[in-house]
């Protein structure tokens, strides 16, 4: 249907059941709120005739139809008091500009405006401060990051504060601008903690202790002027010289990085070399006990065979001291390769090489030996004769002597 239709908003047609299937003409609604408000105020038509003149309306319904629209102004500017706190929100009614209650979460309902006024504060939200820096820390804010240290050194630090709303009431009333309060606080509360801190702990040793610290005293802070705030967390998101001596805080990094791996490679020697010295003396500490014990045992077993010969010897001195002496003879003989024997019948002397006879018997020991491996039925070697011969002085010469 074309809307330049004249019938178009006025019914159209009708189903079967009698209703109207089209929307509400407008032109009726108006005429009909005209027509009402005709007989409010005594303006009538007559039904079919004339147009009547109109005539003044009656007291009575003056006064019904003021008190009918006065109780819906008063309806709607009661209405107006109903107000909504969402969990983890809090109400503040205020009764002309003065705190009345404090309202938890739900449908509450006060005194419409201008008796009582609220506010709602949020409790469960998380809040930041960015002191130092704006959004990012390369967008330096240096009138609040330059720091003084304990060592009289100057410090480029960017922190971040979150923190709560603990107390509405504190938060709304007892300061004019709490954030601005709070962020004070915590510029204040992190200054004192790195003037009393050196370099190297903020730079690199002590971070994590230092946000404590600073979130303990900025809590005290806070509490002191009754913010009503809550501090979470202190995180460090940067520390690091001003710019200007970067250079030079870098080469004491990397002298220090040096100086802790010569330490390391020293403790590394250390720890090689000291446990085999530890090793060495112990051996010798156990060498010189074992040649202690040894001694103390040959002189004791030394003691003991002194003893024994003297006993025999008070028995047949005689017999002893040649026995001895043979003995003696024998071990003394027996570490020389030369022995030079005088006769008593004449002025000759008579030569035994006897380390060439023991040579010739080495040799002719290793002959045996190597015969042995070639042959399966070995012949002993026959001893030169003028060996045999010199033997047989000599045990003559013994037998003469005795």
């Amino acid at each position: 249907m074309s809307l330049n239709d004249p019938n178009w908003g006025r019914g159209g047609s009708r189903g079967p059941g009698g209703g109207n299937q089209g929307p509400p003409d407008l032109d009726e609604l108006w005429r009909n709120f005209n027509r009402r408000l005709n007989d409010l105020f005594g303006r009538r038509r007559g039904g079919g005739g004339p147009e009547q003149p109109p005539r003044m309306p009656s007291g009575a319904r003056m006064g019904g139809g003021a008190g009918l629209i006065a109780g819906i102004v008063l309806a709607v500017w009661l209405a107006s008091g109903f107000y909504i706190v969402v969990e983890g929100q809090r109400g503040i009614v205020l009764t002309f500009g003065k705190f009345a209650e404090e309202t938890g979460s739900g449908l509450r309902w006060r005194l419409p405006w201008p008796i009582q006024t609220n506010e709602i504060v949020n409790l469960a939200q998380v809040r930041t401060l960015e002191v130092g820096y704006r959004n990012t820390v390369k967008t330096k804010v240096l009138k609040e990051s330059l720091m003084l240290t304990d060592d009289e050194n100057i410090v480029d630090l960017q922190f971040a504060v979150q923190y709560l709303i603990k107390d509405a009431r504190d938060w709304s009333f007892m300061n004019r601008r709490p954030e601005d309060t709070a962020m004070q606080a915590a510029e204040t509360a992190m200054r004192e903690i790195i003037g009393k801190s050196r370099m190297d702990e903020i730079l690199y040793e002590s971070r994590e202790a230092i946000a404590i610290k600073a979130r303990q005293l900025m809590q005290q802070i806070l509490d002191r002027y009754k913010t009503g705030v809550q501090v979470s967390t202190i995180t460090i998101q940067n520390a690091q010289p001003p710019e200007q001596v970067q250079a030079a805080f870098d080469d004491a990094v990397k002298a220090g990085q040096d100086r802790e791996r010569q330490k390391n490679e020293g403790q590394a020697y250390a720890n090689d070399v000291i446990p085999r010295a530890r090793g060495a003396a112990s051996r010798l500490a156990q060498e010189a006990d074992g040649y202690r014990q040894r001694v103390i045992a040959s002189a004791e077993g030394d003691a003991s065979r002194f003893k024994q010969v003297l006993a025999e010897y008070s028995k047949a001195p005689a017999v002893t001291r040649e026995r001895i002496y043979i003995e003696t003879m024998q071990q003394i003989l027996s570490t020389t390769s030369k022995i030079m024997l005088d006769y008593k019948g004449g002025g000759n002397l008579l030569y035994l090489p006897l380390d060439k006879l023991m040579q010739q018997g080495g040799a002719a020991g290793l002959n045996d030996g190597a015969a042995a491996q070639r042959s399966p039925s070995p012949e002993p070697a026959a001893a030169p004769e003028s060996a045999q011969r010199s033997r047989e002085a000599l045990r003559g010469r013994e037998r003469g002597e005795r």
